[in-house]
Formats: structure tokens, C-alpha cells, sequence
């Protein structure tokens, strides 16, 4: 319980700032119960104001939690949710953000990926993030290449590159814990990835091991693993090419983490690491909505913006 005390003081105290006189409400499930007691105790220990909240975990990433859930989520100050399923992509967090919570979600939080994101200094990770920020945000052409051969171009067009940064001061703001990215929701994209560190459903691949996509125009069009091209295909049958869109390009700034654990929300924060994820952006800038995000994490990323090298956190040397 000590290392989950520690990195409930990193975010309660840091990340989300809470003052005596506000209100908390840890929202967590039957699953994640320890971490949500480890944040509460903390919670509880600066405002007199603080509840926890615990329900079964639901169903899939996005099911909206219970009406009470939901109601204690809209009347505070400060929400801090480890929960099982994502309530990141729920109604009850968005109306939350817009009463003027403050809200941090931990979808799929482990003890092992709590003790070991949040053991970080966030204000430094939320430099790191401008920094990257400061040398991609006027390219019109991002690329990326690694050893494991990837070698694919974003067309960034009109769209605005965003920062995952953990800190969570101001009203109506929201991130993921751990936290540590910056991204974007790319208009095209051409080329080739490869991952070979973290993706779904396989979680850390094994030496040697590699997932091969293609992409044409924004759209994935060759698949080589057999796991992941069926999960496409069936939600493709709903949505048609929305599921092959290629949704996201971004680059992790959590110097803190300097192993791939297996796990996305953690692996893909990553200082160093770039990931590429296929499906639904809507929420991210984009304009496509499906009900698939595969991320994919790539080792060793050279990142160029429109030909000059991105300086990537970890990598200063």
C-alpha cells in the first residue's frame, strides 16, 4: 500500500490540485477497489468533502456507469475514476467536465501500471509535452521510420495537435492516468508501421515479434495479424471503412516509464515511443466514428517534421 500511496499523492495533490474546500469523488469498481481507497484516503485527508463510489465493472470501455454514479460525478469539484471498463467516452464524464469537474480517468488501471505512471514529476512530463509540441505544431508533414520497418507520412491539413499532460487545474479539464502523450488525428496517411511493443489483444509482444500495416490514403488496407484483422472486419460490418480508418499518431513524454509493461494506457505514454492507433478519432479531433481504437506502440521511432528531427523525450542525448 505504500507505492499506491505514493502515486495517490502524485495524483491527487499534483495532477488534480484538490483544495480543502473542494469536493472529491473517487469513483472506482469491484475490481480496482484498492486503488480507489488508496486515492480517497488521500483525498479525504485534504477536504472534509470527499466520497468514494463503488459499482460492478461494466460491460465494455464506454457503458455508462449507474444513475448514482453519474450524479456524484456531476456535483464535485474533482473526480478521480480507476475503473475496469473506460468511463473516459461516457455521457456521465462528459456532463461531469461541463458542470466544471475537474476529472481524471485510470481506464484499466493495474496497481503495477499505477505505481509505476504516476511515479513521475507531472510538471516536468507537461514540459515535455510542450516541448514536443513547440516542433510539431507548424508541420504540414509528419513521418516516422524504425529499425522494425516502419516508414509512413501524416498529413497533418487543419487539424490540432493535443497534449495528454496530467495536470488537471482548471475547470471542466479532463485526462487519463498515467498520463504523458502529445497527439494528433492525422487528415492522411501513407506508408507502413510496424509494432513491435504494446498492442491489443496481445499486450507486450515477444522478441522478434511484429504486427505489419499498410496504409493508403487514411485507410489501412493490409492487416498481417490474423487477431486484430478480425477484430476490423467485424466492426467494419457496422461502420464500413470507418473501422480501417487510421486515427491517431502520438508521441509519449512519460520519461517516467522506461519499460513496456504490457499495457496500452501505460505503454503508449512511454517517453521515446511513438503510437499509431486504427478506428473511432471522433473524440480527438477527428471525423470518424467507430467502435474500434487499436492502439499499437513502435519502438525506436525517428520522428522527422517536414524533414527536421523531433527531439523525443528520453531520447535528448
Amino acid at each position: 500500500m505504500t507505492d499506491l500511496r505514493d502515486a495517490s499523492e502524485t495524483a491527487v495533490r499534483q495532477c488534480l490540485a484538490l483544495e480543502a474546500d473542494e469536493s472529491c469523488a473517487v469513483v472506482t469498481d469491484d475490481k480496482r477497489e484498492l486503488i480507489g481507497e488508496s486515492l480517497y484516503a488521500v483525498a479525504s485527508e485534504i477536504t472534509d468533502d470527499a466520497v468514494i463510489v463503488r459499482y460492478p465493472p461494466g460491460e465494455t470501455h464506454g457503458s455508462e456507469p449507474p444513475a448514482p454514479v453519474a450524479a456524484a460525478m456531476t456535483g464535485a469539484d474533482v473526480v478521480l475514476a480507476p475503473t475496469t471498463k473506460s468511463l473516459s467516452h461516457t455521457r456521465a464524464r462528459t456532463e461531469a467536465n461541463d458542470a466544471g469537474a475537474r476529472v481524471a480517468t485510470l481506464p484499466g488501471i493495474t496497481e503495477e501500471v499505477f505505481t509505476t505512471g504516476l511515479d513521475a514529476d507531472y510538471e516536468s512530463i507537461a514540459a515535455h509535452c510542450e516541448d514536443v509540441r513547440e516542433q510539431v505544431a507548424d508541420a504540414a508533414e509528419i513521418r516516422v521510420t524504425t529499425p522494425a520497418g516502419t516508414d509512413i507520412t501524416f498529413e497533418i491539413g487543419d487539424r490540432e495537435w493535443l497534449s495528454d499532460t496530467g495536470i488537471v487545474h482548471e475547470p471542466g479539464q479532463m485526462s487519463n492516468l498515467p498520463a504523458g502523450e502529445v497527439f494528433i488525428s492525422p487528415e492522411r496517411a501513407d506508408g507502413t508501421f510496424v509494432v513491435d511493443g504494446t498492442m491489443r489483444p496481445h499486450g507486450l509482444l515477444e522478441d522478434g515479434q511484429q504486427l505489419a500495416f499498410e496504409v493508403e490514403d487514411g485507410l489501412v488496407t493490409h492487416i498481417s495479424d490474423d487477431e486484430i484483422r478480425t477484430t476490423v472486419e467485424g466492426a467494419a460490418k457496422d461502420v464500413g471503412d470507418a473501422a480501417y480508418n487510421l486515427a491517431e499518431l502520438g508521441i509519449g513524454t512519460n520519461v517516467a516509464v522506461t519499460d513496456l509493461v504490457g499495457s496500452v494506457l501505460l505503454d503508449e505514454k512511454a517517453g521515446g515511443t511513438v503510437h499509431i492507433a486504427i478506428g473511432d478519432n471522433a473524440g480527438i479531433g477527428g471525423e470518424t466514428e467507430a467502435p474500434i481504437h487499436l492502439d499499437g506502440i513502435l519502438r525506436e521511432p525517428t520522428v522527422f517534421a517536414d524533414g527536421e528531427i523531433v527531439t523525443l523525450p528520453g531520447n535528448e542525448n
